[in-house]
């Protein structure tokens, strides 16, 4: 049976990424009778970022680690493991000052290693997570979308495919409610805004 993993990175409980994120799984699971879903909330738990120890372990020949190095590498290697038993992936984002929260960069440091995730080859690097899906559920304050005039401040759809792409998943979809600032504003309410995108949620989900 196919295996889910769900990615949280808004520091907030009631963020409208993790209510992107929340719809997308049960939609999800509805569709996948038997299936499981691999959860992790990095902004509840944060991964460490690299330091110089992490650095000179994953340059070391894993059969030549130390049980220091080992160890540096520990959360690392449970976090590639994640997304190597998923085949699928669906990740909310809220866009912190145009671009990833801080917690998913850190993420993505951990899992992005040489000979695990990506290799080189004769032609250059390679992405070695091959046949996975991604979903990216994103919550933008103001209007960012890609093509128009203030696109050119949206950091995270363009990072994203590249880093994604980069580790083999060329398979990213995005979903993004835009302008959830005009909530705080009283322009419009929630449910009114976030209508059509938890459709759209739910049609990729299925």
């Amino acid at each position: 049976m196919p295996t889910l993993l769900h990615l949280d990175s808004s520091p907030l409980e009631t963020s409208i990424s993790r209510e992107l994120g929340r719809e997308f799984v049960k939609t999800w699971k509805a569709a996948h009778a038997g299936a499981s879903v691999i959860y992790r909330d990095l902004a509840v738990s944060p991964p460490k970022p690299l330091d110089a120890e992490w650095i000179f372990s994953s340059f070391t020949a894993e059969g030549s680690r130390s049980a220091e190095q080992t160890a540096a590498l520990a959360l690392s290697d449970e976090l590639i493991d994640e997304l190597d038993r998923a085949d699928e992936y669906v990740i909310g984002v809220a866009m912190h000052n145009f671009a990833l929260p801080s917690v998913l960069k850190l993420w993505l440091d951990q899992v992005l290693r040489r000979d695990k995730t990506f290799a080189y080859g004769a032609s250059g690097p390679v992405g070695l997570l091959k046949g996975k899906k991604a979903t990216v559920l994103v919550a933008t304050g103001g209007m960012y979308e890609i093509g128009t005039p203030a696109g050119a401040l949206n950091f995270v759809e363009p990072y994203l495919k590249i880093v994604l792409g980069f580790i083999g998943v060329t398979d990213v979809t995005f979903v993004t409610a835009s302008g959830t600032a005009r909530i705080r504003m009283g322009d419009i309410d929630r449910e009114t805004l976030l209508a059509p995108v938890l459709e759209r949620v739910r049609e990729v989900a299925a």
